[in-house]
């Protein structure tokens, strides 16, 4: 059955698929993919792409710097809360949570990571793969905590979110020159979409059966495209927005290709192409006074080390801004978009 739904950045555009059979609830969150979902795996490693520092978490409750790339929560955060679970998605490797826990959300997430293992390993992250070696594991621990049956319900009725390959791009393609020798951009998503649709048979074959699948975003109006961009300085990049459209077009076929090839798997394709562009083009609409450039800093270039407490011209209200860094989306459009997401979610699963 397909619709359409207006929901947030990363998460649900375009339903493709959902359930025919209905639940009760979903049991639990579960999170693979980069920065835009990482809820602090990375503090436990030796990277620059981590941010367990202030300012970033100043509007956290309690004001801690989690290892969240925002100022406070991220959307898993939000529609974990809205779902009825706990408010916020705890980090796998985060010594402070157990098992008890993730029994209800977790994430695997590694800021940095791509669907290109080359891509992790510029930042020194974890790969999507090895984030299935953690999924493997918490399954382990999951059956011995519920036991066998109700671990495996748990497994087959959550809600997967899996939000990556931005970093495919900006970080490894446009930077580094090994995949652009062997690659034409075309043929980098080629190679990418099967990065992807491999890592899906791969949880699939593991029990996941409800997955929300984000594309990309409209990257060249990120605030630290801007700024790079040479020809029209300031302005989005408008050659890596259709990359982006591309890709995109690309990773929704393969979708609708593996529903068709793998039995009882349900995929959510999250166009967050759309609504971000919105939020970016018409910011007065949801409330926000600047698009443009982030809060951090001059809102240019600052993101990870260079967001920092001693990092000058930082806003003091983010909740003005559509960008925390230059980078990443603030709290409150976290917030705006996970909201929008709610009811069509709710609608699917509930």
């Amino acid at each position: 059955m397909a619709s359409s739904i207006i929901i947030p950045w990363i998460f649900y555009i375009q339903i493709l698929a959902i359930s025919s059979k209905a639940i009760d609830a979903v049991p639990a969150i579960i999170v693979f993919g980069d920065s835009s979902i990482d809820t602090g795996n990375n503090n436990y490693l030796l990277t620059f792409a981590k941010c367990n520092f202030e300012p970033y978490g100043r509007d956290f409750p309690g004001g801690t710097p989690t290892g969240r790339f925002c100022n406070g929560r991220l959307p898993p955060d939000f529609v974990s809360e809205g779902l009825g679970l706990k408010p916020i998605v705890p980090a796998y490797l985060d010594p402070t949570f157990n098992i008890s826990d993730f029994a209800t959300g977790v994430c695997f997430g590694s800021s940095g990571s791509g669907y290109d293992n080359s891509t992790a390993a510029i930042l020194k992250v974890f790969t999507l793969w090895k984030q299935v070696e953690f999924f493997k594991d918490y399954q382990t621990k999951l059956r011995a905590y519920l036991g066998y049956e109700k671990a495996n319900e748990v497994i087959s009725e959550a809600l997967y979110i899996i939000s990556v390959g931005t970093n495919d791009f900006l970080i490894n393609y446009y930077n580094f020159p090994q995949r652009r020798t062997q690659f034409t951009i075309p043929k980098y998503e080629d190679f990418l979409i099967g990065n992807a649709e491999d890592f899906i048979r791969k949880i699939y074959s593991l029990g996941a059966r409800k997955l929300s699948l984000t594309g990309l975003p409209p990257m060249g109006c990120l605030p630290l495209q801007r700024t790079l961009n040479q020809k029209n300085p300031h302005s989005c990049s408008e050659e890596r927005n259709k990359v982006a459209l591309e890709f995109n077009e690309k990773l929704k076929a393969s979708m609708v290709k593996l529903m068709i090839e793998l039995p009882g798997l349900k995929v959510l394709y999250v166009d967050v192409y759309e609504l971000l562009s919105r939020l970016i083009t018409q910011p007065s609409k949801y409330g926000f006074e600047v698009a443009e450039a982030a809060c951090c800093g001059t809102g240019l270039f600052e993101t990870g080390i260079l967001c920092n407490r001693l990092t000058p011209h930082t806003c003091l209200d983010a909740d003005k801004y559509v960008f925390w860094d230059a980078f990443h989306p603030s709290e409150r459009a976290n917030k705006i978009m996970s909201e929008e997401l709610l009811p069509s979610l709710k609608l699917a699963f509930l």
